[in-house]
């Protein structure tokens, strides 16, 4: 009770409060003849949003009504031509809050204005009117300019300064200041370049913010009230109509400034003409031969006139293209003919023009595009230089020509096959070298074509190549087996390379050659390659002839039971294969309706070429040792499957691979073989079986338990219980249809054991067998996760005549749908009693909050008719 008596308490002012009609405080100084704006606002008002104003005047003590947003007939007859004209008019700037606009102010309306406005409160709080003391003076402020006609239009140089000058007075009566600003005009906007404010604060335009700070522009203030704009280094920025702009504050009682008025004038019209700078090298495209020197001249022509300095910069790029920044510096003289220090490159003035560029000893490395780029300078007063205009010069292109040595390529094949897996050896030689340096090397490529038949074009493949420091990189072909060391890269004397192949295989075939690169040492000690030679090419080649292969699979037993031994024999013949070796897949194509193998073909058991047995897709545990393979002779293999089971049923086949020794004691594949099918079917005479699944309650209530049956019938022969048993497994699929995966519930061994598979939710299983042929699984606290189809796979043993236990064909239900509901009353009768018990304390809260208010918040009756002044309103709205 306490705290909903402090909260009405702090609430009560905030209901309690009235309007507020609030105008500037006054009084506003304002110059006769300017437009004036007096700007009126409402707040903590009642009723609708938009509120209505009413303005008066007043010279003494009598108000003339001026203007109003709602009445057309509040006007005095005084105030309705100035009203009609437009003169004197209201501005809504927003629901709340008017602007009264009164243009060319006389000094006739100076006095008291009061705004106003109608009650649609329902209690009188606050304020309704508020007024506000206007008060008119003179026109006191004069502006003019040079009255010189020289300054009216002045044409300049670049890099030249100039000043202007403005006088501004004012004689008002009231304590005013001046904000002074030069502008520029450059198109059809002014711009501000520098102010000097009526706070007496410089404050350059956007720009200008350097120059300003450098000096380059200056506001200074003189005698007779002269403003004087300074602007040294003047650009082409700087060209254009010049005008001095005053403006006139005052200091208000709330000590904010008010601008009264504001005048301009046009000063004067600059014109910059830019200086003119030509920058020209004197030749054009030049072939130099390497170890000469190169000779380049740059001519500047400019119409500056008067003290000037030129400063000269020569660049060099690798392409046209490239902007400074990209290229290299090469010389620079600066303005003081100072310039800067290199051993091959020289820099020299030849003329007060003209700029000599000259490499000695060029390179290859000096092949590419020179340029020179010049600029102007100037003295400035203080004694500074400045850069006025700055030229880039067309880039000239310089070829330098190599000086290239001369020699021959020859390749001989030195080991030639001929059969596969012989050496092969290759050696390229240089011959006939002639002009060559102590600072030429040679380095090798060797390449590779691959031999058609046809006349289709194959593009070479690349072996191995050497860099400038003999640094061997191989390609993709050839990489494996140079690291495993099938294939040797030599130099065996300063002018022989070597390639040498220690087991040649067919797809060696095809056809050889060598490239040499021969490289230069520059300057720098960097090698660069300055020639190629190519050899003839050499072709290996062989005749071979296609590998054959035949295998030949034989049942040893025509007939056989289920539970007996199946033997079958492999026998391989092979031509134009050198001391074959041979590997033996034995595979099985089973029925479609095998579960375990849906692909049709099971890999069982494999012997490779070294007789190394490994079992493949073989997977039943209970017969780990139930198949061998075995060599009988070099090109023999037998094949056993010891107590048969009637999912055994297929064809089995022998895959046979021939393998021909290859280098460094690998083998390598030759030929691949596939014998004929040997088919093992068995006679079914044995019972069939089929299987259902039952409940008696397929809907449930969540919290309950489920009950499915299992049920196995057989048809046909009849069995002891004890010459049958089952593995039972259970699945269920979560969806109404059965277009999801199954999800393995829980499963039952033909020995007993029963495997649950993890489950997220509460509920739990169990799986039992109730008699020889039912299985029930029972889910306990059934949870709404557990609904969807539930079917069971069961899969049959029947044990032979000859105690052996034989496995039969899965074989599937058809599914039970399992639906779990929910009872409503249990689940909703909680939340209903605390949803009722928190609705009732909410009220009786808000009972008492309503209470305390209407007992401490005090209400001020409306004591006078109040003037409703409301506009009647479309019935379509009410």
């Amino acid at each position: 009770i306490n705290c909903v008596f402090s909260i009405s308490l702090f609430s009560c002012p905030a209901f309690c409060r009235g309007r507020v009609v609030r105008v500037p405080k006054g009084p506003l100084i304002r110059v006769v003849g300017t437009e004036v704006v007096i700007p009126c606002s409402v707040s903590d008002y009642d009723g609708p949003s938009e509120q209505n104003f009413d303005w008066e005047f007043s010279r003494e003590t009598d108000f003339l009504r001026i203007v109003s947003t709602w009445d057309s007939t509040f006007t005095s007859e005084e105030y309705q031509t100035r009203v009609g004209h437009g003169d004197i008019k209201l501005r809504r700037s927003s629901n709340d809050a008017v602007e009264l606009v009164i243009r060319n102010i006389q000094p006739t309306d100076q006095g008291r204005y009061k705004c106003s406005t109608p009650s649609t409160d329902a209690t009188v709080q606050g304020n309704y009117d508020a007024e506000v003391q206007v008060k008119v003076i003179s026109d006191g402020l004069s502006v003019s300019g040079s009255k010189a006609r020289s300054s009216a239009s002045l044409r300049l140089s670049e890099g030249d300064s100039f000043k202007l000058r403005c006088s501004a007075i004012t004689t008002s009566p009231e304590h005013t200041h001046l904000h002074v600003t030069w502008q520029i005009k450059s198109g059809s906007t002014w711009r501000d370049i520098l102010s000097l404010t009526h706070e007496g604060k410089f404050h350059p335009g956007p720009g200008y913010e350097e120059r300003y700070r450098n000096g380059d522009i200056r506001l200074d203030t003189g005698a007779n009230d002269t403003y004087r704009l300074s602007v040294s280094q003047a650009s082409s920025v700087d060209a254009g109509a010049y005008r001095c702009l005053v403006s006139e504050w005052v200091r208000g009682e709330d000590s904010s400034w008010q601008k009264i008025q504001e005048k301009n004038v046009e000063i004067a019209s600059v014109a910059i003409q830019r200086t003119a700078l030509d920058v020209v090298i004197s030749t054009s495209n030049v072939s130099v031969t390497e170890r000469d020197s190169l000779d380049l001249t740059c001519n500047i022509t400019t119409d500056r006139s008067g003290i000037f300095q030129a400063e000269v910069t020569w660049y060099f790029s690798v392409s046209p293209d490239d902007t400074l920044s990209d290229a290299q510096v090469l010389l620079s003289m600066d303005r003081d003919s100072v310039v800067s220090d290199s051993t091959l490159i020289s820099l020299s003035h030849v003329d007060r023009n003209s700029y000599r560029l000259l490499v000695r000893d060029v390179d290859v490395e000096d092949s590419g595009y020179y340029f020179c780029q010049a600029a102007v300078w100037i003295p400035l007063h203080n004694g500074s230089w400045h850069k006025v205009v700055e030229r880039t010069s067309a880039p000239v292109s310089v070829a330098v020509t190599a000086l290239e040595p001369d020699y021959e390529v020859f390749l001989n094949v030195s080991k030639t096959p001929k059969f596969s897996d012989d050496p092969t050896e290759l050696n390229c030689r240089i011959t006939n070298v002639q002009d060559t340096e102590a600072n030429i090397r040679f380095t090798v490529s060797w390449y590779y074509r691959q031999r058609l038949r046809s006349d289709d074009v194959v593009a070479e493949e690349l072996l191995a190549t050497m860099d400038a420091d003999w640094t061997l990189l191989l390609g993709d072909r050839s990489r494996e087996r140079a690291q495993n060391g099938e294939i040797i890269f030599s130099k065996k004397a300063a002018d022989t390379f070597s390639l040498r192949i220690q087991w040649t295989s067919e797809s060696d075939r095809g056809d050889y050659f060598c490239v040499i690169s021969a490289w230069s040492r520059h300057r720098n000690n960097s090698w660069v390659k300055s020639k190629d030679v190519t050899s003839a090419s050499v072709s290996i080649f062989w005749a071979t002839q296609d590998y054959t292969l035949t295998v030949e699979a034989v049942k040893l037993k025509p007939f056989f039971v289920a539970g007996h031994t199946f033997e079958m024999t492999c026998k391989v013949s092979s031509k134009n294969i050198k001391t074959p070796r041979y590997s033996v897949l034995i595979t099985a194509e089973k029925p479609l309706t095998d579960q375990s193998n849906p692909n049709g073909t099971t890999r069982i058991i494999s012997l490779n070429q070294d007789s190394v047995v490994r079992l493949e897709d073989w997977t039943d545990q209970t017969r780990v040792d139930g198949v061998v393979l075995e060599k009988v002779q070099e090109n023999e293999f037998r094949y056993r499957m010891y107590q048969t089971q009637i999912s055994d049923a297929g064809l089995y086949r022998c895959v046979v691979t021939a393998w021909s020794p290859g280098g460094g004691g690998m083998w390598r594949e030759a030929v691949n073989g596939l014998s004929n099918p040997i088919q093992i079917d068995f006679q079914m005479s044995g019972p069939v079986f089929n299987v259902t699944v039952h409940s008696d309650s397929p809907t449930i209530y969540q919290g309950e338990l489920a009950d499915l049956l299992c049920i196995v019938t057989t048809e046909g022969m009849a069995l002891e219980p004890d010459d049958m048993s089952f593995d039972v497994s259970w699945f269920a699929v979560r969806s109404f249809a059965l277009d999801r995966e199954p999800v393995l519930l829980a499963s039952l061994d033909r020995r007993g054991i029963v495997t649950q598979s993890r489950r997220n939710g509460s509920s739990d299983l169990s799986l039992e067998r109730i008699s020889p042929l039912e299985f029930r699984l029972r889910v306990h606290g059934c949870e709404d996760h557990d609904f969807g189809n539930h079917y069971c796979v069961v899969t049959p043993w029947v044990r032979s005549a000859t105690g052996v236990w034989q496995r039969e064909p899965d074989i599937k239900a058809k599914p039970i749908f399992l639906s779990v509901k929910m009872d409503v009353l249990n689940a909703f009768k909680y939340p209903l009693l605390i949803g009722i018990g928190l609705a009732t304390v909410i009220g009786l809260l808000s009972c008492l909050i309503g209470y305390c208010s209407s007992r401490w918040c005090c209400k001020k009756e409306v004591q006078e008719t109040r003037r409703e002044r409301r506009r009647l309103m479309s019935m379509e709205m009410d």
